[in-house]
């Protein structure tokens, strides 16, 4: 049966292509080209179903009333009450052809998810009851497997033995120096294969450890620690010139430092033991191990595991509370949502202090017991050597690195390798055909949720551009709705009796998850500010006492239950794969200028992922010095935050209400053929210069680099 589909003015991402039997026949050649997309990877082309025509209409209604008439001259036709009770649904069904056609055209999709979503919600019940934690969870996986290689990375491997070990070891260690449960520490260093091994023996002792962005720098990295109220600083050593220029400003005296150096390095220079810190890998060598209680409390599973940190919607960093139980939730989901198995391979160049490489990729071999391969820094032209040298079967992605692996040129050794499955977060629709086409991906799993959200969805069926999707008889059962909002401003729109509309099909409106404590699936542990977890809140939306988590998101969903990523909502946009809150960079830029606004906001690069940071100074008088700015961006942001324009202009446009119009600025953007002001572009020497137009031209064509 065909499908009509319809474009949603709304969605950036929906591209609509006709033929053209004049065109040219490079327009021929690309035609071609896109059709051979679409033929990959399940589904083709990303599209929007909203409604049937006219005879998809009366076809569903013919197909129902013959399967009507098969029931009733098989079960029903002497018998009254049913004979009326099945004249009285198929006139129901009848007026409602679209929920029939839907229900027809998912029903394989929603057993298969009904089954493995049933299976999770039995593990998660189970260790939950028995109060488990990770560290125990891993425990288990070493003992039951202690020579099988757990963590890999470049020519170095840990066993399952070797892991549980060295967590056993830092937990002794730092037992006997006072910590206890509840107190927190934070780490600070690169990739490595000790990293979830520190965290993981730390958690034994019931300490939280909060897992410290290593590309933060000065302001912003100060109150990450002492937002968590960490009790001590474990640094690799890579990253001592950042604690260097705290130390030497007095603001991290009252923290003890613990310096990690991997044995390769020691005694380079540049390695050497911080003044004052003790040199925690020589320490370990000579520890005893403290292993785990033989029983656990059952209140142990919703204990704080670790802080992870989100940039959220505004202002510096917040730490997310992450329990043991979420993260089991969070390890756990794709890998039963998506079939992942012990005997997987799975590959995760991802940095360890973000939720999907250290809890959704770690998690695998802590919790499941797959071996998982770990890379430093992420690296395009070695991502495919990486999976086919260590033979794996999983990998992990982000859209940014999606969009990387393309731009590389292509070779057909690229395709030697044994993935049956990438899984991750924002694959764009405009890429996800040709990226699995090109680089033969038998099956993409791409993954919705926030670190601290509990809005989650998963698409476990190749549907191109999905995030996820709810069966369409269960759209108001699942704890996951999708609010009708102003698209400029994100307030919600609220009807007579003051509650909140749900958005039908094809209408883009605000995600929200449903917030129950009693569930793993649906409950929100906030930050460890709490003035913060209100923020995130909405209460009474569609009953008096009910709340909501706002995952700042704008969606669409089709007919068939399929979600679509739209846009964010508020101050927040993301590049490079990382989220930037523009009031923490408007306050680096006006604390360095020191004129009366600023404004940081989201601009639109074709062919690019995400959006890239723009910044609208008022400067009458051009009296703004860009070598320094550039000198202090460079030394307080990291590179993902730093804006790519700086707008200089007499004024910024205010509302009735003085509310500066960044919708509009972010509208005009970059264009230097229509703005008279001054606009600035960050070079890769790292300083501001005017922009020139081959650079615009660049940057319009996809020719930039970025």
């Amino acid at each position: 049966m065909a499908v009509k589909t319809q474009p949603v003015a709304a969605v950036s991402t929906i591209i609509i292509t006709k033929a053209n039997c004049a065109a040219a026949a490079r327009q021929q050649q690309q035609q071609q080209q896109q059709q051979q997309d679409q033929e990959q990877a399940g589904g083709g082309k990303m599209e929007i179903l909203l409604e049937l025509n006219l005879k998809q209409k009366l076809a569903t209604r013919l197909g129902t009333i013959l399967v009507a008439t098969v029931i009733f001259g098989g079960f029903c036709w002497d018998n009254a009450l049913a004979s009326l009770t099945l004249g009285a649904v198929v006139a129901l069904l009848l007026r409602n052809p679209t929920f029939v056609f839907a229900l027809v055209m998912t029903a394989s999709r929603d057993l298969k998810a009904f089954q493995r979503f049933v299976a999770l919600n039995i593990y998660l019940l189970k260790k939950d009851r028995g109060g488990f934690t990770v560290a125990r969870c891993f425990q288990e996986q070493a003992r039951r497997r202690p020579k099988k290689t757990c963590f890999v990375m470049d020519d170095r491997r840990l066993s399952f033995a070797e892991a549980l070990e060295f967590s056993q070891k830092i937990a002794r260690y730092f037992k006997d120096r006072g910590l206890e449960e509840g107190d927190c520490v934070a780490l600070l260093m690169e990739t490595r294969l000790e990293y979830p091994c520190i965290w993981l023996g730390l958690s034994q002792l019931g300490v939280i450890t909060a897992l410290i962005n290593s590309n933060l720098r000065g302001e912003s990295l100060l109150h990450s620690i002492k937002v968590a109220n960490a009790k001590a600083l474990i640094v690799g050593s890579e990253l001592l010139d950042v604690l260097k220029s705290l130390r030497e400003k007095e603001q991290l005296e009252d923290v003890p430092i613990y310096q990690y150096t991997d044995e390769e390095v020691r005694g380079v220079a540049g390695h050497d033991l911080l003044p004052g810190a003790v040199d925690l890998a020589s320490a370990l060598k000579t520890q005893k191990k403290l292993q785990l209680p033989s029983t656990a409390r059952p209140e142990e599973s919703r204990s704080k595991l670790l802080y992870v940190y989100t940039s959220g919607t505004t202002g510096l960093p917040k730490a997310a509370v992450i329990t043991n139980l979420r993260f089991i939730f969070m390890s756990a989901g794709s890998y039963y949502m998506l079939r992942i198995s012990s005997d997987d391979v799975v590959y995760d160049p991802l940095p360890l202090y973000h939720t999907a490489g250290g809890i959704v990729g770690v998690g695998n071999a802590i919790l499941n017991g797959s071996t998982v391969v770990l890379r430093k820094k992420f690296s395009a032209r070695n991502f495919w050597l990486d999976c086919n040298r260590h033979n794996c079967t999983v990998a992990q992605y982000i859209g940014e690195l999606c969009r990387y692996l393309l731009a590389t040129s292509y070779d057909p050794e690229q395709q030697k390798h044994n993935l049956r499955l990438m899984y991750g977060n924002g694959l764009r629709p405009q890429i996800w055909s040709r990226f699995v086409r090109q680089f033969g991906i038998p099956h993409i799993g791409e993954i919705y949720g926030a670190t601290e959200g509990n809005s989650n969805l998963i698409n476990i069926t190749n549907r191109v551009g999905a995030i996820g999707f709810v069966p369409v008889y269960g759209s108001r059962l699942y704890p996951v709705q999708v609010l009708r909002c102003d698209e400029y401003t994100g307030e919600l729109l609220k009807d007579s009796k003051g509650h909140c509309i749900r958005c039908l099909p094809g209408e883009a409106g605000l995600l929200v998850g449903k917030v129950d404590a009693r569930r793993a699936v649906s409950a929100f542990h906030g930050y460890a500010d709490k003035g913060a977890s209100e923020q995130k809140l909405l209460r009474n939306v569609f009953t008096s006492g009910d709340v909501f988590f706002n995952s700042g998101d704008m969606v669409v969903r089709d007919i068939l239950g399929y979600f679509y990523f739209k846009d964010r909502t508020g101050d927040t946009f993301r590049w490079r794969g990382e989220n930037v809150a523009t009031q923490e960079v408007e306050a680096i830029i006006t604390n360095c200028v020191g004129l009366e606004d600023c404004v940081v906001y989201g601009v639109q690069i074709p062919h690019v992922e995400g959006k890239a940071g723009m910044a609208a100074i008022v400067d009458p008088d051009r009296k703004v010095d860009m070598d320094y700015l550039s000198v202090v961006l460079r030394g307080s942001l990291p590179t993902y935050a730093r804006p790519l324009f700086i707008r200089l202009l007499d004024e910024i446009p205010r509302t009735a209400t003085f509310k500066l119009k960044k919708r509009e600025l972010a509208k005009e953007a970059y264009d230097i053929g229509r703005l008279s002001d001054p606009i600035y572009y960050l070079n890769r020497d790292g300083i501001y210069k005017p922009l020139s137009q081959e650079q615009y031209e660049s940057l319009r064509s996809g020719r930039a680099g970025l």
